[in-house]
């Protein structure tokens, strides 16, 4: 499955664009986000997972106020992490990334573990996070609660922030209130 999604932000002016492959229980995807806090930024970010979904490497690079930033995200068979070859032992043992404002990265969860499947149960995750423009990288945790086939409950352990995800049938977001609601041409291969 090729898609091609488009998002725009609800909490402030952002847009973002992603091609997503699936390809079985693996997906690639190549994105740009476009935001204005705390100032311009252009991210750009290469994701891509292994079986069950779950993350193999993120490549990140932003540009704002004419100056490049880039951060290499390795996720090690044994659970380790590293950015640009430093260890990262804060988010050992986590199976996904997050990318701030990124709804596609709240995707690899569900899938993996079919929370919109009848009777998933509810689940906790730790989270690779990235903060963005920064590229800093911060250990997550999130809690994942099936609701119906078409949506999940996320709440971010530790913090007052809880949102009702929905998803199309293929299992990628369409609407993250307060952040992101979602255009999506099916079927394009860029």
């Amino acid at each position: 499955m090729d898609r091609l999604l488009l998002w725009r932000g609800l909490d402030e002016w952002r847009a973002e664009s992603a091609h997503v492959r699936i390809d079985g229980d693996r997906m690639t995807a190549t994105g740009t986000q476009l935001g204005v806090t705390p100032e311009p930024y252009r991210l750009d970010y290469t994701l891509r997972t292994g079986p069950e979904f779950v993350t193999e490497t993120l490549e990140l690079s932003v540009l704002q106020t004419g100056a490049l930033k880039r951060l290499l995200l390795v996720r090690g068979p044994d659970g380790s992490w590293t950015g640009d070859g430093r260890e990262l032992p804060e988010v050992h043992g986590a199976l996904d990334c997050d990318i701030q404002n990124c709804p596609l990265t709240n995707t690899m969860p569900v899938l993996r573990d079919r929370l919109l499947a009848p009777g998933a149960e509810s689940r906790a995750y730790v989270m690779a996070w990235i903060a963005v423009p920064e590229l800093t990288v911060h250990r997550s945790d999130q809690w994942y609660q099936p609701m119906d086939e078409r949506h999940v409950r996320y709440v971010g352990v530790g913090t007052n922030f809880v949102a009702d995800l929905e998803y199309d049938e293929d299992g990628l977001v369409l609407n993250y209130p307060e952040m992101a609601v979602t255009a999506s041409v099916k079927g394009l291969t860029p």
